[in-house]
C-alpha cells in the first residue's frame, strides 16, 4: 500500500489536469463558437454572432456601463455602439484561459481586438458558457 499511495496521487493529479485540457471535446465546441463569433462578426453578421449567446432574457452581459439583461437588449446594444460596418472592423478573439467549473458550465477568460481604420481597440472579457439542451451558450459576459 506503501509503495501505491504516490502512484495513485499522481493518477489523480493526471486526471485532474486532464479535465482542464484544452483537447476535451467540451472546450473544443466552445473555441469552435468562438471562431463562428469571429466569422460572423467580420462578414457584418450580429445576428450569427449572437447565436452563441443564451436567448433568455436572463442572459447578463456587463460592460463599461454597467449590467444589462437579456437577449435581445444585447443584440440591440450590439446594433446601436456598432452601426456598420467601419464601425464593426475586424474582430480577433484571444483565448486565455478556459475553466472547467462543472459538467455544464465552463468560463473562459480571454482579450479582443478590434482593427479599424482610425483605432484599434481591445479589452478582456470573462465568459461564462453553459450547456443547455446539448449546446454550449453564454450565458454571462463580462467585457472590459
Amino acid at each position: 500500500m506503501k509503495n501505491t499511495l504516490p502512484a495513485l496521487l499522481l493518477l489523480f493529479f493526471a486526471v485532474c489536469v486532464g479535465a482542464q485540457d484544452t483537447a476535451h471535446p467540451d472546450f473544443r465546441a466552445i473555441q469552435a463558437a468562438m471562431s463562428e463569433q469571429e466569422q460572423a462578426w467580420n462578414r457584418g453578421d450580429i445576428e450569427a454572432f449572437m447565436t452563441h449567446y443564451w436567448p433568455s432574457e436572463a442572459l447578463q452581459f456587463i460592460g463599461a456601463n454597467g449590467p444589462t439583461y437579456g437577449w435581445q437588449t444585447t443584440l440591440e446594444n450590439y446594433k446601436k455602439r456598432y452601426p456598420d460596418r467601419d464601425a464593426m472592423g475586424t474582430l480577433r478573439f484571444d483565448i486565455l484561459n478556459m475553466s472547467r467549473r462543472s459538467r455544464k458550465v465552463i468560463t473562459l477568460t480571454g482579450k479582443f481586438t478590434l482593427e479599424r481604420k482610425n483605432d484599434q481597440p481591445s479589452g478582456y472579457f470573462l465568459l461564462i458558457w453553459q450547456k443547455i439542451k446539448g449546446k454550449w451558450l453564454i450565458v454571462a459576459d463580462f467585457t472590459g
